[in-house]
């Protein structure tokens, strides 16, 4: 093992320090922001700098097999034996890139961005806490190991959703994240009870080795595992059903959007998939559910960002959506470009929502100087701040080119991928020809609203307010420096993977051959003619172009009045608005029929009248009857005593007679 690699550790252990430190003076000295800021962002720079090394060690290795650094044994039960171990490996090495350097990004944007907030340590320290559980997630070598992770992530993310828990609605939308990932993990942990019944182990190398000689091919066990490792991934990736919770999250920080909604924990679905690879290839059921979730969350995902006016939920339901993309990709068993496209979301869409948190805080600033309570997220408030703004503009519009797929930004390499493997593969499952259409389709709506959003936001007249618009200025470097360094990766993130027509195609596959190569003997590996390849180049790039162009003729900022002054949207653009009524769907369907159910049946019947009635009650009235019972043979009359000595004298004596 190469000396770089096996410091891995260090990579997980400075995060935990950051946590440690900053928690500690959350409670001792909570206004040292220098202090706190020094720490927070200081071990994920660090921390970065050693995974730089740590895949410099395994890039320069001499074979592709994973490196195992054990820490200690975990459980070590008879037949069950598990490490707290790490698994470095080409998989796991790019996303300790992606965690510890986008991470890095977001945590110096955030010293600008939640300078002003009295609870600074206290984000710092749970900022730190989970890109610590971020990275036992992706390090794991085996499930335990990885759901110690899942799991953290999950917690942090319920702190950092509801961290302005004083507002009962952020506090809410915590909850609900929490809560709908709990239903998810349920399916990770029988997938677990089940890999150990039919493999005899939990470690990544050993299940995988295993799983071609104990699994059948499309057999019920494989398929049940693999359906029940989606479900978590439904909940952790927010897709379809369990997607809801990811719109809500928007009430954290901005900052927090940005590290877990696009380049973090909504991912980890994605990761699981690509790390089991081989589990879903020998489940094609499974695999075709996967793709099917996939391209109807995308698509569905993509009609609601259509007629959000929230510049967050429109990037919230954005990130839905890509997330469906990714899944289209290991779903046809392209795990490479579902990775791919992993990659550069990761670099977009941290940039949109950091830019998007630029906005907002220059908003809150002007709205603050001038007394206004207006929202400061409704594009409404919003338009002609480029004049303010040009640098927050100008990478957000690059961030944009790159989602919407304009040819040589990042987005369109990663995205078409994922398409044109769906439509190869089509041709062995003709299903996969319906995901590639539903791709295409929310393809082009994002071109859409992506536009729509950038209109609405920087060009046409400001809708601000004069006196707002005299304080609307650039943020401060310390947060426009990150963006301009994701600008970069979002212009040139697409060249890691380029289509096999142009040269120097396909660095990324090639790099993860070590993980993929044992589903390419089931899933098999496609290859599209040149000139198909060229035409589903061209209609990708009239995709995006029509979008775009779509946006700019038929929006007219001019028109657009702030949001007090808006009159209700109708029809179907009320329904959009009201996202398809799912979450009220829901509650009719499935919250209100539990509340009933744990109110008026287990509290108020079983609790109240069985429990606490018949059994607590029922025999405290039983024991309180016999003392009052027993105390009418307590008179202090010595003619009584007698009397009742005498009747049981004999009855007594009767019975030995007897």
């Amino acid at each position: 093992m190469p000396a770089s690699v096996g410091w891995v550790w260090l990579v997980v252990l400075l995060p935990l320090l950051g946590f440690l430190a900053n928690g500690a003076i959350s409670f001792i000295k909570p206004d040292a922001k220098g202090a706190v800021s020094a720490i927070g962002v200081g071990v994920l720079a660090a921390a970065f700098g050693v995974s730089v090394a740590v895949v410099s060690g395994l890039a320069g290795a001499a074979h592709d097999a994973p490196f195992i650094v054990t820490l200690w044994e975990w459980m070590p039960v008879g037949a069950f034996h598990i490490d707290l171990a790490f698994q470095v490996d080409q998989l796991s090495a790019v996303m300790l890139l992606v965690i510890t350097g986008v991470g890095t990004l977001i945590h110096i944007f955030s010293t600008g961005y939640m300078s002003e907030d009295p609870s600074y340590p206290r984000y710092f320290a749970y900022l730190n806490l989970f890109i610590f559980f971020m990275l036992i997630l992706v390090l794991g070598s085996s499930f335990p190991v990885m759901f110690i992770g899942w799991e953290g992530v999950g917690l942090c993310s319920y702190l950092l959703i509801g961290f302005w828990f004083s507002e009962k609605a952020n506090a809410d939308a915590g909850k609900k994240a929490f809560i709908m990932n709990r239903i998810g993990d349920f399916g990770f942990l029988i997938a677990m009870f089940m890999i150990f019944g039919a493999t005899g182990s939990l470690s990544f190398v050993e299940v995988f080795e295993a799983a071609p000689a104990t699994l059948a091919l499309g057999g019920t066990t494989v398929t049940l595992i693999t359906l029940a490792l989606f479900l978590g991934c439904t909940g952790k990736s927010a897709q379809i059903p369990l997607y809801t919770w990811l719109p809500d999250a928007m009430a954290g920080p901005t900052p927090v959007s940005a590290l877990i909604h696009a380049a973090t924990m909504v991912t980890a679905g994605v990761y699981l998939v690509a790390r089991s690879n081989i589990l879903f290839a020998l489940a094609p059921i499974s695999s075709t559910v996967v793709a099917g979730i996939g391209g109807l969350t995308a698509l569905f995902a993509a009609t609601i960002a259509m007629k959000q006016w929230d510049i967050k939920k429109v990037l919230a339901y954005s990130t839905v959506s890509q997330l469906g993309f990714m899944f289209v990709g290991v779903g046809v068993g392209a795990y490479a470009a579902g990775v791919f496209h992993l990659v550069t979301h990761a670099f977009f869409k941290a940039l949109l929502f950091l830019g998007a948190g630029s906005v907002i805080h220059a908003l809150h600033h002007a709205y603050h100087h001038t007394g206004s309570h207006e929202d400061a997220q409704d594009m409404r408030n919003m338009g002609g701040l480029k004049k303010f703004m040009p640098w927050t503009a100008g990478v957000m519009w690059i961030a944009t080119l790159a989602i919407a797929g304009i040819p040589g930004f990042s987005g369109f390499f990663s995205k078409d991928e994922i398409l044109a493997q769906a439509f190869a593969r089509g041709h062995d499952v003709p299903f996969f020809y319906v995901v590639w259409g539903m791709g295409a389709v929310a393809a082009l709506m994002t071109a859409f609203y992506m536009t729509r959003m950038m209109i609405y936001t920087f060009h046409g007249p400001n809708r601000t307010g004069e006196k707002e618009g005299s304080h609307l200025h650039e943020v401060s470097w310390v947060m426009t420096g990150p963006l301009v360094i994701l600008a970069i990766g979002s212009l040139f993130g697409g060249f890691l993977n380029l289509p096999a027509v142009l040269p120097g195609a396909g660095w990324l596959h090639h790099w993860l051959e070590p993980i993929t190569e044992g589903s390419a003997a089931f899933v098999g590996e496609v290859h599209l003619a040149h000139n198909t390849e060229w035409i589903l180049l061209g209609l990708a790039t009239v995709i995006a172009v029509v979008g775009i162009l779509g946006a700019y003729r038929l929006l007219k900022p001019q028109n657009l009045v702030p949001a007090k002054d808006a009159t209700p949207e109708t029809g179907m653009q009320k329904v959009l608005l009201n996202k398809y009524y799912v979450d009220e769907i829901y509650d009719a369907v499935v919250v209100k029929p539990l509340m009933w159910l744990s109110r008026a049946i287990l509290w108020k019947t079983v609790d109240e009248k069985a429990i606490d009635g018949a059994a607590v009650n029922g025999s405290a009235n039983i024991t309180r009857f016999a003392g009052w019972f027993g105390t009418r043979f307590q008179t202090g009359r010595v003619g009584t005593y007698v009397f009742f000595f005498v009747v049981g004298a004999l009855v007594l004596l009767r019975t030995m007679v007897r």
